[in-house]
C-alpha cells in the first residue's frame, strides 16, 4: 500500500473500461477477487488502513495519477 495508489475511484465509466485497474490497491491485495467488487472493498480497506496508520493513496483523476507517477519516476531516476 505504500507504493501504489488508486485513481479515479468515482468514475464508473473508467472503472468499467479498464476492468477495475483504477483500484490498484485492492487489485494487488485481492488479485483473485472479481473487479466488480473493488469499489465496495475499497471503503473497507481504506478504513482498515486508517486504523493501522497506513497511508491509503488515492488520486482523484487519471491525469493526477499520471503526473504523480511521473514525479515518482523522476525521483527514483535521480543520481545523488
Amino acid at each position: 500500500m505504500l507504493t501504489t495508489s488508486d485513481f479515479s475511484p468515482k468514475s464508473r465509466i473508467l472503472s468499467w473500461y479498464i476492468g477495475g485497474l483504477n483500484y490498484q490497491i485492492e487489485h494487488h491485495l485481492f488479485p483473485n477477487i472479481c473487479h466488480i467488487h473493488y469499489r465496495k472493498i475499497a471503503s473497507i480497506v481504506k478504513e482498515t488502513a486508517k486504523d493501522f496508520g497506513i497511508p491509503y493513496n488515492v488520486q482523484s483523476n487519471f491525469i493526477f495519477a499520471v503526473l504523480s507517477h511521473e514525479k515518482m519516476l523522476k525521483q527514483l531516476g535521480r543520481y545523488d
